[in-house]
């Protein structure tokens, strides 16, 4: 069966259903059931640990430091001139993930506990 335009359009513009024999699949599950954080996957309530990413940008903010003033400060701590804004944004958007030796400076940089950072770069993993 061959659609119109019109009618391919209504199917991919919030139509419910596509009509029978439609060459759009059937609309998946509702952006209410989905968590911006973990990938579009359905979030459980067991799921309590915030990803590294999201608990990195968190603490950031909530301490007023911008991306370069938070690298700045890890360079100073850890006296590692390997580190860049661009390595705190790829961890703020998830793209990596801070091993142990940041970790530990991020604690001191940002007041978070390291436990609470272990754990966050352990549920930053299994999104990933």
């Amino acid at each position: 069966m061959t659609m119109s335009y019109d009618e391919a359009r209504s199917a991919r513009n919030g139509q419910k259903r596509p009509p029978a024999g439609s060459p759009w699949p059937a609309p998946r599950s509702s952006v209410e059931d989905r968590s911006p954080t973990d990938g579009g996957k359905p979030s459980s309530e067991h799921d309590e640990v915030e990803p590294i990413w999201t608990l990195v940008r968190r603490a950031r903010r909530q301490r007023g430091l911008t991306q370069y003033e938070l690298a700045d400060v890890l360079v100073n701590l850890s006296r590692n001139r390997g580190l860049s804004r661009h390595e705190v944004a790829r961890w703020e958007r998830g793209k990596r993930v801070p091993g142990p030796y940041w970790q530990r400076w991020l604690s001191a940089a940002l007041g978070v506990p390291a436990e609470q950072l272990l754990a966050a770069a352990r549920r930053g993993r299994r999104l990933r």
